[in-house]
């Protein structure tokens, strides 16, 4: 259930604010007139969201080299050229 703040409980509860952000690690709602205007997280619950998005660009990436035409080398192709390399 998301938490749902009047935007001037930033003001007068700044603690409680940032105690719930760190304590549930989920955002709390700030409303402005009875409507939304403010999404407050904590930095951690911050950088986890930054870190899945790049997670799902990368494997949409992936996703998108996998469906190409592009020639792909085996598991066992790629280490024999690597021990080739470190032999040599």
């Amino acid at each position: 259930m998301p938490v749902i703040k009047p935007i001037s409980d930033l003001r007068n509860n700044f603690k409680e604010i940032s105690q719930l952000c760190h304590d549930d690690g989920k955002p709390i709602y700030l409303t402005k007139n009875g409507k939304g205007d403010l999404v407050v997280l904590s930095v951690a619950a911050y950088e986890k969201q930054l870190a899945l998005l790049e997670l799902y660009q990368k494997l949409a990436e992936a996703e998108e080299q996998s469906d190409s035409k592009i020639k792909r080398s085996s598991h066992e192709e790629v280490i024999r050229r690597l021990r080739s390399r470190l032999n040599a």
